[in-house]
């Protein structure tokens, strides 16, 4: 087996509320593209939202569980807590004051946030930003869109047990440490590879619901390269999914010692396999299995609007 490197964060996927407003938070004050609109593959009542740039490269990409009657989750100890957005330098100002005429509470020193459900965002300044393909008719200035992901945060109680399988399971490797912050980086680092344990030893156990984080996924080149992490991981006594085929990449989960659930997701085949680029998000897309039940889900769906088709 060859050395195996993770390429950076792919996604991160969390739980929300109601879907238009989901829809009309990250499409349209944040600017980013609706780059498919599909149902969740284990239940095909819900939807699964993902956004990013305007093709949806990995590590631009934030989806979401839209479950309307859901209960509340509670950020703690287990899961990402805090999901970093890069933004450039010259873009404060302008974020600051859209943040302020979109009147969006608990805004914390300008660019710590949440969204409508709770969930704990931050837009964070990248020098290093790399140039993201330009999204038609945001609503964001261009040059002011946001790149990507920076980096997650995740809450844990205990250091030890996750910074030991990071780094000798998975090839992190730590860059710094302020207080109860420890950072890890895999690959060439920054933006994008960067990865925070936040040490609450009497922090409150997280729970899933509205707001809160499912999982998040790190980039693996393919699907050879994918099965050769599989086979790693089992090696190593963890315990892991056989290899999901999710349309528009195939991946393995696992949990890491302190409870967060990881994915390790391909890059390929992409969000244009049914359908063009140009029209990413423009229509609900069923994975095959559940093709044949279309005029039944749609009709236990929500209706949608979505921003970037309105006139």
């Amino acid at each position: 087996m060859t050395d195996l490197a993770l390429g950076g964060i792919h996604h991160m996927t969390a739980f929300c509320g109601d879907a238009q407003e989901n829809i009309d938070f990250y499409a349209g004050l944040l600017g980013l593209r609706l780059v498919k609109w599909t149902v969740n593959f284990d239940d095909p009542n819900a939807y699964h939202f993902y956004y990013g740039d305007a093709i949806g490269t990995p590590g631009t990409l934030l989806t979401f569980f839209p479950y309307p009657n859901g209960h509340h989750g509670r950020p703690g100890n287990g899961q990402v807590t805090t999901t970093a957005l890069s933004i450039s330098r010259d873009s404060l100002n302008y974020w600051q004051d859209r943040l302020k005429e979109f009147k969006i509470g608990n805004v914390r020193d300008g660019f710590d946030f949440e969204a409508p459900d709770g969930l704990r965002l931050r837009l964070a300044v990248d020098d290093a930003m790399k140039p993201f393909s330009s999204r038609e008719r945001s609503s964001v200035q261009v040059n002011f869109g946001i790149g990507g992901i920076k980096s997650v945060t995740l809450d844990e109680a205990d250091l030890e047990p996750t910074a030991t399988f990071l780094v000798k399971k998975l090839g992190f490797y730590k860059t710094a440490e302020n207080g109860e912050m420890h950072s890890f980086e895999v690959g060439d680092g920054g933006s994008g590879n960067r990865l925070h344990l936040r040490i609450r030893p009497d922090g409150m156990s997280s729970r899933g619901g509205r707001g809160s984080t499912h999982h998040v996924a790190f980039q693996v080149s393919g699907e050879a390269e994918l099965l050769n992490w599989r086979e790693k991981l089992v090696a190593e006594d963890v315990e892991v999914t056989p290899v999901l085929d999710r349309d528009y990449f195939k991946s393995i989960y696992f949990r890491e010692p302190g409870g967060v659930l990881f994915e390790l997701a391909t890059n390929e085949p992409g969000f244009s396999v049914d359908e063009p680029v140009e029209s990413l998000g423009s229509s609900l897309q069923l994975p095959e299995q559940f093709e044949g039940y279309r005029d039944k889900i749609v009709r236990t769906l929500p209706a949608l609007i979505i921003p970037a088709l309105r006139k």
